[in-house]
């Protein structure tokens, strides 16, 4: 190889994408994150994330940003920084929704059946318990 192609080689090196801005983003402003089905959206540009199980980036986005790659380094600590906001940012709010849902007004239907359901209940715990006359039962009382 040639003086001048060995400076064309170094001179054209691949670009990579900067993405010291997302992992700010992840730390400062975790709201604008959410996570569905394996994929990392950042809300307000539409652009999706996931994250392969050695560190590697792969980026969803209309935009020229999904045809980039990410160096190494930076995707690994995109990586790290990501799985920081799963689980303290995240998780934890998965885990209040869940809760939350517990306690959510059911619809009509459910309502309807809750309340005959517990009349039922009630009505069964007010009645007296059954006892059968010993003729009945062919039972001779001992002597």
């Amino acid at each position: 190889m040639t003086t001048a192609n060995m400076n064309y080689a170094a001179a054209y090196e691949p670009y990579y994408l900067d993405v010291a801005p997302m992992i700010e983003a992840l730390q400062f402003q975790p709201a604008d994150f959410e996570f569905k089905q394996g994929w990392l959206r950042h809300v307000p540009s539409r652009h999706l994330f996931r994250f392969g199980r050695k560190g590697q980036v792969t980026i969803d986005a209309r935009c020229s940003c999904a045809g980039q790659a990410v160096r190494t380094e930076q995707g690994e600590e995109l990586h790290r920084a990501f799985r920081a906001w799963h689980e303290y940012y995240w998780r934890p709010l998965e885990i209040d929704r869940d809760f939350a849902s517990h306690f959510a007004e059911p619809n009509a239907w459910v309502r309807l059946f809750r309340d005959v359901r517990m009349a039922w209940r009630r009505f069964r715990r007010q009645a007296g318990p059954v006892t059968l006359p010993e003729e009945v039962m062919g039972i001779a009382p001992a002597e």
